[in-house]
């Protein structure tokens, strides 16, 4: 070999030996995109919650007072209804015949009344009217013949026996006249009086009975007791209505009522007129608020729970009879309280701590480190938590992506979504 082919060799060799290792025996670090939120201080709302159904604030199931057909219906199943709209219309033609026949006894009554008022005299009154007269005639003979033989005594002409028989024929008939006028008055004031309260009797006794028909004439109308929703509708045209069967169920869904079931334990904290929100288990709007408005004075004995009513103002209707969900109760409030968005929290299976990852630095930079925080939550709500203790405000925490994260492993911030 010449000595410039064995430079060219020694040359290469060296080259080859200060050649760098092969990229793929290095191991690259590895960066997790997540996302992530600040830790804040603010006031947070203390709560108790429970199981709820929504009931409406008033219902009524309607019936018929009569036994009827139905001719027509005012409303059906699912109608909203103002307080007093014909609901039903049930037939109705023979109270009317009996409303026509209790007019017209109503008629002759007041003019039976009048005819009273007026002072006609019965006929018992009419013969003790002919007796005065019969005694003030004999009256008047027994009188004369007195006088008379009175006379013809004094001249001598007839005994005084004769005359004192005559004195004692006018004495009677005197009494008789004064007996039969007496009777006269007293039957003619009794028996008037008597005719009239009589005919007032008889008269009040048809007007009952005309009030008793129309009565049963206007139940002929079916009418709804409360503004509402037909909720129910149990009979149609053409069905026998009677009282022991309701035609509709009316729901009062202006004010919602949710009657939740609190553990006994917790009934303590409840008060009249806290604030209290409904929400449903299959609903992802707001909660709905409203007031605590009955709480139950006695604990179910199979449940050991406490009843308590949370009245909703319900105007849009968006709470319907029958929704189950849950009600809370603010029973507290407490004051700059350090929280973060519920996704942040990997709880432990008591809810009262977790774990919380959160950037080493506490600032959004292009990569950080992150490290593992102990917590202990006290508040939950629909959207953040409250940490107690493990935590600081104004430290940046892991909301999306945190799973399988390790102490010391790099992450940064996701993009934006579009």
């Amino acid at each position: 070999m010449s000595g410039a082919r064995q430079l060219l060799l020694v040359g290469a060799l060296a080259l080859w030996g200060c050649a760098p290792e092969h990229p793929a025996d290095s191991e690259p670090q590895v960066v997790v995109e997540v996302r992530t939120a600040q830790a804040k201080l603010e006031d947070v709302e203390q709560t108790i919650s429970a199981p709820a159904s929504i009931f409406a604030k008033s219902q009524a199931n309607v019936a018929s007072k009569l036994t009827a057909p139905i001719v027509q219906l005012g409303a059906r199943k699912g109608d909203r209804v103002a307080q007093g709209q014909l609901l039903a219309s049930l037939s109705s033609a023979d109270l009317g015949a009996q409303v026509a026949e209790a007019k017209a006894r109503v008629v002759d009554s007041r003019a039976m009344l009048e005819k009273a008022s007026a002072g006609t005299l019965p006929s018992d009154v009419e013969r003790a009217q002919g007796e005065v007269e019969n005694a003030a005639a004999t009256l008047a003979q027994t009188k004369e013949i007195f006088e008379r033989r009175q006379e013809l005594v004094a001249q001598g002409a007839l005994p005084e026996r004769d005359r004192l028989l005559a004195k004692t024929q006018y004495e009677q008939a005197q009494t008789a006249h004064r007996v039969a006028t007496t009777s006269l008055e007293l039957l003619t004031g009794q028996s008037r009086g008597q005719d009239i309260r009589i005919a007032q009797s008889r008269l009040a006794q048809a007007e009952a009975g005309l009030d008793f028909v129309k009565a049963q004439l206007n139940f002929a109308r079916i009418e709804s007791p409360t503004a509402g929703f037909v909720t129910e509708q149990f009979l149609y045209p053409g069905d026998m209505a009677r009282p022991d069967a309701p035609i509709f169920t009316i729901m009062d869904l202006s004010v919602a009522v949710a009657r939740a079931q609190f553990p006994e334990e917790n009934a303590h904290a409840l008060r009249v007129g806290q604030l209290c929100r409904f929400v449903s288990l299959d609903e992802a709007s707001a909660p709905h608020s409203g007031k605590l408005t009955v709480i139950n004075q006695a604990v179910d004995p199979a449940r050991r729970t406490v009843e308590a009513w949370c009245e909703i103002p319900n105007s849009a209707s968006d709470l319907r009879a029958g929704l189950f969900g849950d009600v809370s109760v603010v029973t507290g409030l407490r004051k700059e309280a350090v929280t973060v968005p519920l996704t942040a929290v990997e709880f432990a299976p008591d809810r009262t701590s977790g774990v919380v990852w959160s950037f080493a630095n506490g600032s959004a930079s292009d990569q950080q480190i992150v490290s593992k925080n102990n917590v202990t939550t006290g508040v939950i709500s629909r959207s953040s938590v409250e940490i107690i203790e493990g935590l600081s405000s104004g430290e940046r925490v892991v909301v999306e992506g945190g799973y399988g994260l390790a102490e010391g492993l790099a992450a940064r911030e996701a993009e934006p979504r579009p």
